[in-house]
């Protein structure tokens, strides 16, 4: 049996969840059918357990803040005739429980058992804590 895992990605120039949703809304972050994506040089090796139910959990500001269900991977190929893998997640973000994560290059496995969970229907509607804020709480252990 094909079991789950996730991948954890840099938001590289984002201030917090509602920039990325703004990013994503650009027709430059999304695929022609209307999905976002995100275009990266490496193709995932565990590709069948990525698209067997993983995410993608992004890190806003030294933290996991928020993931989208990855619905597929697909072949892009540059203007320098470069394969890359485009990840392709369902709209809209699903904030998390704040965790540290410190930079790292490209992106990394993110095992389903050590991923953040999510926030409650409630802690959804609530208006985000600023990231400096998430970070310090996190830091001390509150989520």
């Amino acid at each position: 049996m094909t079991k789950c895992v996730n991948i954890v990605k840099l938001s590289v120039g984002t201030d917090d969840v509602a920039g990325l949703a703004a990013w994503q809304d650009t027709r430059h972050a999304q695929t022609d059918d209307g999905y976002p994506r995100h275009i990266t040089r490496m193709w995932p090796k565990r590709e069948a357990e990525i698209l067997n139910g993983g995410s993608i959990y992004w890190v806003i500001k030294g933290v996991i803040q928020c993931r989208q269900p990855i619905i597929r991977l697909d072949e892009v190929i540059g203007e320098d005739g470069i394969r890359r893998c485009a990840i392709v997640s369902k709209p809209g973000l699903i904030r998390v429980a704040a965790t540290p994560r410190r930079a790292f290059q490209g992106w990394r496995y993110l095992p389903a058992d050590d991923a953040p969970e999510d926030l409650t229907a409630g802690q959804q509607a609530e208006e985000a804590l600023p990231p400096e804020l998430s970070k310090a709480l996190a830091d001390i252990g509150v989520r």
